[in-house]
């Protein structure tokens, strides 16, 4: 539990410290854009890849009992999750995370919603909740989950500091809530290149998990988990 609680620590310290303005600002003047994503990039999944190692070594204690329809819930939405955060990361945003530039134009998920890696984040890790009935799974996944519906706030907070007197107008393109501003009128969807990377990417990453992958990482086989013979 101790190397659970380390590799969670050091998770949260580097997607928050980096995160805050001032501190990411000096880090791009000094690396450059690109090789600032890519240490951070590298430097996520590795803590990430730590965390989940830790987690499957610690003592499994079991909350509740797994049910089939429990892992459906997983089936259903964590591939959403997934191509939210591919989506998110591939976009041009100015109000949330991105791998692309500030100054680009608006991708086209910024109308469903401002912050869609987070959203994305969200949902992939609460799919995760119910068919993982053990406390490692809750504290990991609770965990993330928290730290996601967090960091919504705070980025919005963010974004509407920096726009200052823009935010106003700007504001009424996107919402924090997804598809609000597509369902009271003010944007319609549409599609991009990042989108359709991002889905076709989500999808490989999916089908991978289901044929096999999810089993080699983590000793789970989701579709044997979904079926009622389990």
């Amino acid at each position: 539990m101790t190397e659970l609680i380390l590799a969670f620590a050091l998770f949260l310290a580097l997607h928050s410290i980096p995160a805050r303005p001032a501190v990411r600002a000096k880090l791009i003047a000094h690396l450059g854009h690109k090789a600032y994503i890519a240490l951070y990039s590298a430097a996520s999944l590795a803590v990430l890849a730590w965390l989940f190692h830790a987690a499957l070594d610690t003592d499994y204690i079991e909350l509740w009992a797994p049910a089939p329809w429990q892992a459906w819930i997983t089936l259903v939405f964590a591939p959403i999750g997934i191509f939210l955060v591919l989506a998110g990361l591939f976009s041009p945003n100015p109000y949330s995370i991105t791998f692309r530039g500030a100054s680009e134009p608006e991708g086209a998920i910024v109308a469903v919603t401002r912050h869609p890696v987070l959203w994305g984040f969200l949902l992939w890790s609460l799919s995760h909740v119910a068919p993982n009935g053990d406390l490692r799974s809750l504290l990991v996944f609770g965990g993330f989950a928290l730290f996601s519906a967090g960091g919504l706030l705070m980025l919005e907070r963010r974004a509407q500091k920096r726009m200052a007197a823009q935010w106003a107008e700007r504001s009424q393109r996107s919402s924090i809530i997804p598809f609000a501003t597509v369902m009271n009128g003010r944007v319609r969807l549409r599609w991009d290149v990042p989108m359709a990377a991002a889905l076709g990417l989500s999808s490989i990453i999916v089908a991978w998990l289901l044929a096999g992958g999810h089993a080699r990482l983590f000793a789970a086989e989701p579709l044997a988990l979904a079926s009622p013979g389990f």
